[in-house]
């Protein structure tokens, strides 16, 4: 019933016909709730073509992007990364596109321009759209509509899906614009953890309005008109000096450099500060690290972000680990920079 209430709300959600001779490519795993959920599921139970690569390459998605000519495209944010440097699709024309879905992972401001800037270069007429959802819910619950972008928004909540925002720690639902934990409810949310009672009465939790809630573990807000704004994952959330400090800005700023491809910020255990900030950040191909581009680094965020959420480390790597599904392995990050703290105690 959750995968089949998900492959009618995403329908609704896309607002653009998948049936029988449409086609979407895919190269997300399918032990996931986004390429399985929506991927496959979706799109068989709707008639049209489901196209798998089963790991993502860049020669072979732009051959089957030329050749296959899919009209949906889906993946975490650094598989479209990439597609930005591939040379094989200069000048090809990818008109044939009728939605590009991005999920897994937040997509920053910044390589969403970049996105849309390579669409329109490339004679399709749409823009990328961010998704929002856990496995908990099989995975989107949420989407950013079709011709109504609103920036660091991942749009608004699936039909028949609502979200709410409450103080985090406590069930009281904050008034629009202030930020808390992101709670909803819909006919996608699980039952329950297997064999882990205690786990999921954290978890799903009945209000007094008589509905059952998937509190999320994310921080968040919405507006008014009840586009939904992603934040930070609480359990990402630096504590440095006392101030918090959110991954997410400061990767933001990085990932918008000409030099960089990609960042992530980790928070170190630190015995003066509790923790410290560090940021790994790989760079573009053909561009070396140095001292004098972690101080241009520095001085950019310095435009946008506070001193005490400045990283007092910069890493450069030619490239960051990655999970099966595609998003930057932050645990193995912090796992990693907190054996060497404590090797060298």
């Amino acid at each position: 019933m959750n995968f089949n209430a998900l492959a009618m709300q995403a329908v609704e959600a896309i607002g653009v016909p998948l049936t029988k001779g449409y086609r979407m490519l895919s190269c997300m795993p399918m032990f996931h709730g986004f390429g399985l959920g929506i991927n496959i599921h979706t799109v068989l139970i709707h008639g049209a073509c489901c196209m798998l690569l089963p790991t993502f390459n860049g020669k072979s998605y732009a051959q089957a992007l030329i050749k296959k000519r899919p009209n949906f495209i889906a993946g975490v944010p650094t598989i479209f990364e990439a597609l930005l440097h591939l040379k094989q699709l200069d000048g090809e024309d990818l008109s044939f596109l009728c939605g590009m879905f991005c999920g897994g992972d937040s997509l920053s401001v910044e390589l969403k321009k970049s996105i849309d800037k390579f669409l329109r270069e490339h004679g399709a007429t749409i823009q990328v759209r961010e998704g929002y959802g856990l496995t908990e819910c099989v995975t989107a619950s949420c989407l950013t509509p079709r011709d109504d972008y609103r920036e660091n928004s991942i749009g608004i909540p699936f039909p028949d899906t609502v979200y709410q925002i409450v103080t985090p720690g406590t069930d009281d639902v904050l008034l629009p614009g202030n930020e808390g934990e992101i709670i909803l409810r819909g006919p996608t949310v699980m039952t329950g953890y297997l064999d882990n009672p205690e786990e999921t009465a954290n978890t799903l939790r009945k209000l007094p309005d008589g509905n059952v809630w998937l509190y999320t573990g994310d921080l968040g807000s919405m507006d008014e008109d009840g586009y939904v704004y992603f934040k930070q994952r609480i359990k990402r959330m630096i504590i440095t000096n006392g101030y918090n400090v959110y991954p997410g800005q400061i990767e933001n700023v990085i990932d918008g450099m000409d030099e960089v491809a990609y960042s992530c910020v980790i928070g170190v255990k630190d015995p003066r500060r509790m923790q410290r900030v560090r940021a790994y950040v790989a760079l573009m191909d053909g561009v070396e690290g140095s001292d004098e581009l972690k101080a241009k680094i520095l001085a950019e965020l310095r435009k946008h972000i506070a001193a005490y959420a400045l990283p007092r480390e910069i890493v450069f790597r030619r490239e960051l680990p990655k999970t099966l599904v595609g998003k930057v392995a932050y645990r193995l990050l912090e796992e990693e920079a907190n054996a060497e703290e404590e090797n060298k105690a």
